[in-house]
């Protein structure tokens, strides 16, 4: 940089600074500001012209003004004329005037843009920086549009100094982020990688940092810069700090170069050639090595920059996840900083090692600390601290330990902060549903988190052991005895009491043949706690009295005087008081048996995805719940050996179902209709059955044709002695219902076939309606489903049998159990008979059980599905294909059918908008694969490019056969 004269020292300017600084008051302050204001604007409108020196002073006058706060409306014009100038200290005020007060819309843009293009082509060192730098300062949309094509060919020139090459390198880097559609790198990418080659290491830095930018958004094109990346990393960690003296920090080689690149290596899965992937072994070898190593000097600067570079090396470990020594020594080595005595050292080995419990090579490595980890959580004096060991905490926990890692957090929750209190609520609700062995013990745990922070136990958890309790007949009993004996302590929780008059209410009968528990001390025992409760609480506990009322005959009159009170019937709560009346009406008129029939148990809630490890997610923000739990549940099996399918998504809990039971989804059965009664003479023979009304029975159609859209076809096509031989239009059935689960499976002259269907992690549930279109019953009416050859043992199908006679007109139901045990290529098939006008009628349609029906949507962040998207890149994981579109290409009908089809669509991830990019988990009861998928449209080719990344080749071919038919 050219040295600064005498001259150019502006006392002017130093002059009006002091005046400033020794202003009284704010009046005296903006009245000298006015006075300078009007002084330089009589100066730039004099008819004597100004000379550079005076330009660059008031230029430099303004610029203070607008500093300290007040709008400079002139001085623009002056300050553009400063960039002509070939004095660097006028050029470089004009720049600094340019970047702080030009706005990018600007009239004077064009003017400015010449005189950087001059700057640029002048070939000054010192010029093209000043030019680059208000480049990068203001990033406009306008400057990237007219440099985007000069400054990389400055970049690559072999005569560009390497000061230049720096700040060419960043100025791009800057605008790459604010307008990454004008950065075409394409016929400079490979110059630019090669940087990484460059003798000067600043170039090297600089370069670095624009290519990790650059390959995050196309890491094909940048792919080489992996090996020349090793190489580089290779020769600073083997170096000694005498080497590259001007870049050693604290006897540390090049620490910032060091960690730029191994963040340029987390872009890309490990290194496919043997030899470069061997270096980048030695490399992290090395590295950790250095870390046990005595330090080389007590100053604080020199364990920064050696730690930076060793988590940045233990991150890309992590990362990479394919070398089971690395991840258990890097383990070992944040178990070393678990004790250390700073605290953010112990707050990034907490963090690291979350990351490192979700890799099935260092999971049993991370174990081994738990008892460091529960010190930390006991003694840390940092909250912040605290909160990270109660993650990873979370993160280790599996079978093995879970019932002492829940009972650590149940025991620091006593004393927890409250900020993290409902966070470690949600973390102890998750764990001790997942790996509860025994359910007693899970119940005893969530009373127990009741008792110690009930106002952090949110509805979703409390829900949520109702759920449990009710859908497990071998714990009803023991749950009632346990919150009975609860409820006895003199100062309860209001949600024990939600609990507790819920489950008395259902099962109190279980326990009332023990005297201490009667029905009368168990109503006595919750009556106690109603006055004392909000009114939602009032409101169940009134419906639990109602339940009493049916289970306990002998203290119905007790219960009608309390609801009989004028605290209830004249209650000024209208939901309370209308419970009242009513339930007092009920106990008054209704018989025995319709008080069972109203008053039954409840039957099983359906086993649906949980609310809690939502709420989790949401609390701790996107990305971070999921990153921690995928790919422990990608394995096949937990620490203990036992298959343990659990979904991203869902509640990290799996209600236990034998194999034997003819419910799998524990759903319980619903009443099935087996016949519906002709319809009137006027309307259609069958009702509706997909109808989101009502899972059975709709209203009925005027005609017909309005309920049924399959081509008919005469019965004579489909009779056959042979099932298999007599499949109907058995490809283009199933793809009808690919991305839907409700609909006519088939139709003709005699017979309607529909159906509707649930599925859930590796369950499923099939509803299949048959109608009889004829006025004739069909006689000897029998159904089978044929699974051949391999699919036998990849799918379980339990089927109920239907009634042998159907009525004209009428239509009966049957319900399929599905499980999926591995993935599978074919459909089953469903196959017919009956008797009709006294000819044996056989039918046969393959039914629309497709492997996409097993998916759990997975929610992902862009960096998240792209670091996956690069660990699936073996060539035998990925399927494309290239198919013209059937049907107009409408994005709204695409979204739809890839959400039907059962990935999440996550928005806002793939860098083109017009890309549709998805995510989920296969679930089998074997094997869980997780699935990326990528959809490319070409609206004015009608083409599509469909891509799936499975981690099993034949799961990526099924997925793509099936998605590519739909659209």
């Amino acid at each position: 940089m050219p040295a600064v004269s005498k001259g150019d020292g502006m006392r002017g300017l130093a002059v009006f600074i002091s005046d400033i600084r020794n202003c009284k008051s704010k009046e005296a302050e903006i009245k000298r500001i006015n006075k300078e204001l009007a002084n330089i604007r009589s100066k730039f409108k004099g008819d004597k012209a100004l000379d550079g020196y005076s330009k660059k002073k008031y230029v430099c006058k303004l610029l203070f003004i607008f500093l300290l706060g007040h709008d400079i409306d002139f001085g623009h014009m002056e300050a553009v004329n400063l960039l002509s100038s070939n004095r660097y200290t006028e050029k470089q005020i004009g720049y600094l005037f340019i970047s702080v007060l030009v706005n990018s819309n600007s009239e004077l843009i064009r003017l400015i843009n010449n005189g950087i293009k001059n700057d640029l082509a002048s070939r000054n060192p010192t010029f093209m920086n000043l030019a680059l730098h208000c480049i990068a300062n203001v990033g406009s949309r306008e400057m990237a549009e007219a440099f985007t094509a000069d400054i990389p060919k400055i970049l690559v020139a072999g005569d560009t100094m390497d000061s230049v090459k720096q700040s060419a390198a960043l100025c791009l880097l800057r605008l790459n982020r604010t307008s990454p559609d004008l950065v075409p790198m394409g016929e400079w990418t490979s110059r630019v990688v090669h940087l990484l080659n460059d003798q000067h290491l600043g170039v090297v830095t600089a370069a670095t940092s624009l290519i990790t930018t650059l390959a995050q958004k196309n890491p094909e094109e940048f792919k080489t810069s992996v090996s020349l990346a090793v190489s580089r990393l290779s020769r600073i960690v083997t170096s000694a700090s005498t080497d590259l003296q001007d870049y050693t920090y604290y006897f540390v080689p090049a620490p910032w170069l060091s960690v730029k690149l191994l963040r340029l290596l987390q872009c890309y899965p490990p290194p496919e050639e043997g030899a470069v992937r061997g270096r980048l072994t030695e490399c992290l070898e090395t590295i950790l090595n250095k870390a046990q190593e005595p330090p080389k000097s007590k100053k604080v600067q020199h364990s920064n920059a050696k730690n930076a570079v060793l988590f940045e090396a233990i991150s890309l470990i992590i990362h990479h996840d394919s070398e089971p020594n690395l991840l258990v020594r890097a383990c070992n080595q944040l178990g070393q900083f678990l004790q250390h005595r700073e605290t953010n050292l112990r707050y990034l080995a907490l963090e690291s090692m979350c990351t490192l419990a979700s890799s099935e090579f260092s999971h049993e490595a991370v174990k081994t600390h738990i008892e460091t980890v529960i010190n930390a959580l006991k003694t840390e004096r940092d909250v912040s601290v605290r909160q990270r060991a109660v993650d990873l905490l979370y993160a280790m926990c599996d079978r093995s330990n879970a019932q002492q890692i829940v009972a650590e957090m149940l025991n620091y929750l006593e004393t927890a902060d409250y900020s993290i209190r409902e966070e470690i609520v949600l973390k102890v609700a998750i764990l001790a549903e997942k790996y509860a062995v025994d359910y007693t013990w899970y119940v005893d745990t969530i009373l127990n988190l009741i008792r110690i922070a009930g106002d952090y136990v949110s509805e979703e958890v409390w829900y949520r052991v109702i759920q449990i309790v009710i859908n497990r007949d071998d714990v009803q009993g023991y749950s009632a005895k346990t919150v009975f004996e609860a409820l006895q302590a003199p100062a309860c929780h209001e949600n024990l009491v939600k609990v507790g008059g819920y489950i008395l209410g259902e099962f109190g009968n279980l326990i009332a043949g023990d005297p201490r528990s009667s029905p009368l001390i168990q109503f006595n025992l919750l009556h106690s706690k109603f006055h004392l409760c909000s009114v939602p609480t009032r409101a169940l506990l009134l419906s639990t009295y109602i339940k009493f009322v049916n289970l306990f005959p002998e203290i119905k009159a007790t219960i009608q005087d309390v609801l009989r009170s004028d605290s209830q019937l004249r209650n000024a709560d209208v939901e309370l008081q209308q419970r009242a009346v009513e339930y007092l009406r009920l106990s008054c008129i209704a018989s025995t048996d319709i008080l069972a029939t109203v008053l039954e148990e409840m039957p099983p809630f359906p086993e649906r995805e949980s609310s809690i490890l939502t709420k989790l997610k949401k609390k701790k923000g996107p990305g971070k719940v999921p990153d921690m739990e995928e790919t422990k549940k990608e394995r096949n099996s937990d620490m203990n050996g036992s298959t343990e399918p659990v979904s991203v998504n869902s509640s990290a809990v799996t209600m236990s179902t034998p194999s034997t039971s003819t419910d799998l989804l524990g759903l319980g059965l619903a009443p099935v209709l087996n016949s519906v009664a002709p319809a009137s003479a006027g309307g259609s023979l069958l009702v509706d059955v997909f109808s989101d009304n009502s899972p059975a029975v709709a209203s009925l159609a005027h005609t017909a044709e309005e309920n049924f859209s399959s081509p008919r076809i005469g019965s004579a096509d489909v009779v056959s002695d042979d099932p298999a031989a007599a499949v109907h239009d058995a490809d283009e059935l199933v793809n009808k219902f690919v991305c839907k689960n409700n609909g006519v499976l088939f139709e003709n002259q005699l017979m309607q076939i529909g159906l509707k269907s649930e599925f859930r992690q590796n369950l499923g549930r099939m509803y299949i309606f048959y109608g009889n279109k004829t006025s004739t019953q069909f006689l000897s009416f029998s159904t089978a489903v044929i699974c051949q050859d391999a699919l036998k043992t990849q799918l379980n199908i339990q089927t109920k049998q239907v009634d042998p006679a159907v009525d004209g007109g009428a239509q009966v139901q049957q319900i399929l159990n599905i499980e999926c045990v591995s993935d599978f290529m074919e459909a089953p098939i469903l196959n017919i008979q009956f008797r009709y006008g006294g000819a044996l009628q056989n039918m046969s349609v393959k039914l629309p059980v497709t492997l996409n029906k097993f998916f759990q949507p997975t929610e992902m962040t862009s960096q998240d599905f792209f670091q996956r998207w690069k660990q699936l890149s073996i060539p035998q994981q990925e399927v494309q294909k290239i198919f013209k579109a059937k049907h107009p290409m409408d994005t709204e009908v695409t979204k739809a059918k890839i959400i039907g089809f059962g990935v999440a669509l996550l928005d806002m991830v793939d860098p083109n908008p017009s890309n549709f990019t998805g995510a989920g988990v296969i679930h089998t009861k074997n094997i869980q694969v997780g699935c990326l998928l990528r959809l490319e449209p070409n609206t004015q080719a009608q083409m599509y490019r469909l891509t799936l990344r499975t981690s099993r080749e034949t799961v990526s071919q099924r997925l793509c056969e099936l998605l590519s038919e739909q659209f």
